[in-house]
């Protein structure tokens, strides 16, 4: 569904930009949007499972911020309910709090937060549209690295573990014109803890377990059809 889903968004894309291709309508069954996102997660460790390497006790973490573009598709199967998922990829840096305040635990943990949620529409299709969703996420780690005072302590490489975990999500969308363009808010709250492991050559030295817990806040243009 996924795969599927994400297929449905590059083709979108490209018969929204072509403007021509196909004509916009307010209550088409296709919708894609163009947003700028900010990506807030929280980072905090909830457990340190193994730890060889001896962290300062009341250690604590927390991930940076990151603005991304993203891409969502959505499908209506009725004029009140939909299925829409998201496209995009979000890079973070998790440091430390408490004793090792700035220090540098994870560098570049690169997210696809694989996101499917089903949404219901408020209103009779005119005039702004607000609407209310959950669904699945399963949050993808990719090329993440142990940080510069991890390196120091020992650990030569860096492991995120993928989790399923739930997504919530409101917002509007308020047409522009009657050919399908509008404009577009949305906020959703991932529900997702993770494993962080750290490793001196395959030896596991240090292994704690996160709260990611992001907030995703988007706006842009909308172009149905």
């Amino acid at each position: 569904m996924m795969k599927n889903m994400l297929k449905l968004t590059a083709g979108a894309a490209v018969l929204a930009m072509s403007g021509s291709a196909i004509a916009g309508s307010s209550d088409g069954k296709i919708q894609i949007k163009a947003m700028a996102t900010l990506v807030a997660p929280d980072g905090k460790i909830t457990s340190i499972e193994l730890d060889n390497i001896g962290l300062p006790a009341g250690t604590q973490t927390k991930a940076d911020d990151n603005f991304i573009p993203t891409i969502a598709a959505e499908y209506f199967f009725t004029p009140n309910i939909s299925l829409e998922t998201i496209c995009c990829v979000t890079q973070h840096d998790v440091t430390g709090t408490g004793p090792l305040d700035g220090a540098g635990l994870v560098s570049n943990a690169n997210i696809i937060p694989a996101t499917l949620t089903a949404k219901y529409h408020f209103g009779d299709g005119s005039g702004l549209k607000p609407y209310v969703g959950v669904g699945s996420t399963y949050f993808i780690f990719i090329d993440e690295k142990a940080g510069e005072t991890t390196q120091a302590l020992g650990a030569t490489r860096q492991k995120m573990n993928d989790k399923v975990g739930l997504a919530l999500q409101a917002g509007f969308d308020l047409p522009i014109n009657d050919k399908g363009l509008g404009l577009s808010v949305d906020a959703k709250r991932y529900f997702v803890n993770t494993t962080a492991s750290w490793f001196a050559g395959d030896t596991e030295v240090l292994r704690t377990r996160h709260r990611i817990d992001p907030w995703v806040i988007s706006a842009g243009l909308a172009y149905r059809f």
